[in-house]
């Protein structure tokens, strides 16, 4: 069924998001990242205590790509 839009103010755009007005039969947003985090670092809850002295994140990255991005949706 069409729509009628009025005026639209649009602030900001993320770089995986989604712009639509009208009918639409499918969107998907695809977006992707690589993440290094060092000891202790995705801990979550209550009452957490980490003790950790010296730690070290290695982001050497050797083989460049881990998956392939091209058509990954």
């Amino acid at each position: 069924m069409p729509a009628k839009v009025g005026a639209v103010k649009v602030i900001s755009l993320s770089s995986s998001s989604i712009f639509n007005i009208g009918d639409v039969y499918n969107m998907a947003p695809q977006a992707w990242a690589k993440t290094f985090a060092g000891g202790g670092s995705f801990n979550t809850g209550n009452g957490i205590r980490i003790n950790i002295n010296n730690s070290n994140t290695n982001v050497n990255d050797k083989d460049v790509i881990d998956q392939s991005l091209f058509n990954n949706g």
